[in-house]
């Protein structure tokens, strides 16, 4: 990008005509700021999103136990006749209704087992509550979304300014607004409205699978902290992630989104307040195009060359004493003015010389 036309026009100024007016400002700088901001962190969503196969890995391949369910029932009833019927039998001879000549015991009663599996471990109602847990955490998440999206930042500035210039008297006052509303919206196809729509679908497939729904079916209770240190819990991989996002969400049960909020009103004297003199000073030099008291005269170009000389001539000789630099130049002076006089009578002389040829000239022919 070419430099701004006002910046080359304060390349072209007089530096000392710009300091005096620097020095001169008297101003004062006024400021508003509103600012509101809301962050919200996804750490959840990412844990979640990790989370999720090693869940499905324990519901495709459960902890569970046999139980047995013990009922005594008429003879006749009974499915089937078990070592531990037998021995139930024996210590409850009552139930004996006779025995037959050939020894045969003929029961009147008898103990009848059933045997079935179960999903009612502790290890599956962790899990359970895990996945109960996660899906009111995102429904919570989701509304506070709405509110997470928005951004505020409202700033003003009042300045009002005077300098002056010899008898040039120079006023400004100026008034800035600057107001930045940024509403996101999360929903259509952004990227994190389509990953909170598939962390849905995830635990509704986990909700589906055989063990969740037996025990929902079950009205199970649900597993509180602290969490029993089982083998299982400890050793295996699957449980080990489930557990690590488990202590997340204990950790972060209230809405962690912050709300930043700030609202000042000051008058500024530091930085803020010179870029505005400066820019007093542009503004300035803006309008002084209109007159023409701007132009350069020669007397304006030989004092800018004779600074910009002199500087350069300290800078080349910054370790020279003081004394002995103006010796130098004094005697640079000297010699330069001596060479411009001695030029200036030679061309005399020779100017003379053809002026008296010239006359002799005349007075012969005159003769």
């Amino acid at each position: 990008m070419d430099k701004l036309e006002v910046v080359k026009l304060l390349e072209k100024s007089n530096e000392k005509k710009d300091t005096k007016f620097i020095d001169n400002i008297r101003s004062s700088l006024s400021v508003n700021t509103d600012i509101k901001r809301v962050e919200t962190d996804f750490e959840w969503l990412d844990i979640m999103e990790d989370t999720i196969r090693y869940l499905d890995n324990i519901l495709r391949n459960p902890n569970r136990f046999i139980i047995n369910e013990e009922e005594i029932v008429k003879i006749e009833l009974a499915r089937k006749t078990t070592v531990e019927s037998i021995r139930h039998l024996s210590k409850h001879t009552n139930f004996i209704q006779k025995i037959e000549d050939n020894g045969d015991v003929k029961p009147s009663k008898i103990l009848n087992i059933n045997k079935d599996e179960s999903y009612d471990t502790y290890e599956n109602r962790l899990i359970y509550t895990l996945i109960e847990n996660m899906r009111n955490f995102v429904e919570i998440k989701k509304k506070s979304l709405i509110t997470a999206s928005s951004t505020r930042d409202v700033k003003k500035a009042k300045y009002n300014a005077r300098s002056k210039i010899g008898k040039e008297q120079i006023f400004m006052e100026m008034n800035y607004t600057s107001s930045l509303v940024d509403k996101k919206d999360f929903g259509g196809d952004s990227p994190l409205d389509k990953r909170l729509q598939k962390l849905d679908d995830d635990i509704s497939m986990l909700s589906n699978t055989e063990v969740y729904k037996t025990l929902r079916k079950l009205h199970v209770a649900r597993v509180i902290p602290p969490i029993k240190k089982t083998n299982v819990i400890l050793k295996n991989t699957n449980f080990q992630y489930a557990m690590k996002l488990w202590d997340f969400l204990q950790t972060h049960v209230a809405d962690d989104t912050k709300i930043i909020k700030s609202n000042k009103n000051y008058e500024d004297n530091g930085i803020l307040k010179e870029y505005m003199n400066n820019t007093f000073l542009l503004d300035y030099l803006a309008m002084d195009t209109l007159s023409d008291s701007n132009k350069t005269t020669k007397g304006d170009i030989i004092e800018e060359i004779t600074e910009n000389l002199i500087q350069r001539i300290v800078e080349l000789n910054i370790d020279l004493p003081e004394s002995e630099l103006k010796e130098k130049i004094g005697d640079k002076i000297a010699v330069i003015r001596y060479r411009k006089e001695a030029s200036l009578t030679e061309v005399q002389n020779i100017f003379s010389s053809h002026i008296k040829a010239f006359l002799e000239k005349v007075e012969n022919l005159k003769l």
